[in-house]
């Protein structure tokens, strides 16, 4: 995936908002709700998506995919970032992406989440 498929992925995820919090238009975050579950930026030429990610699960895609490191300026523990450099399946950052939205969904308060899925319907 490329950043504008990356960007138009995160998106398309349910009630997903793009924000530029630090008035740069270099660093969009995403968010369900009123909690963060992506970063993308192409700051420096190198696009990039940070998202969040089990604990576990997250060393196990940074030994996977070298494109994959600890979360750039983020909790290194829950944050991975993924560089877009094309040597991951689209597949599978859509997977991450997925993963990191519905983190952030399980974790919201009961009375917003169920409002939140009560919204899909």
């Amino acid at each position: 995936m490329d950043f504008l498929s990356t960007q138009q992925y995160l998106l398309s995820k349910h009630q997903s908002k793009e924000l530029f919090p630090s008035g740069q238009q270099d660093l969009a975050v995403y968010k369900v709700c009123h909690k963060m579950f992506a970063t993308l930026t192409a700051e420096g030429g190198s696009p990039r998506v940070s998202l969040k990610c089990d604990p576990d699960l997250a060393i196990q895609l940074r030994e996977q995919y070298p494109a994959v490191h600890p979360g750039f300026q983020m909790n290194k523990k829950h944050w991975n970032t993924i560089m877009l450099d094309g040597s991951i399946p689209p597949a599978q950052i859509q997977r991450m992406i997925d993963h990191s939205y519905q983190l952030i969904v399980d974790n919201l308060p009961s009375n917003e989440r169920d409002a939140l899925l009560a919204s899909k319907s």
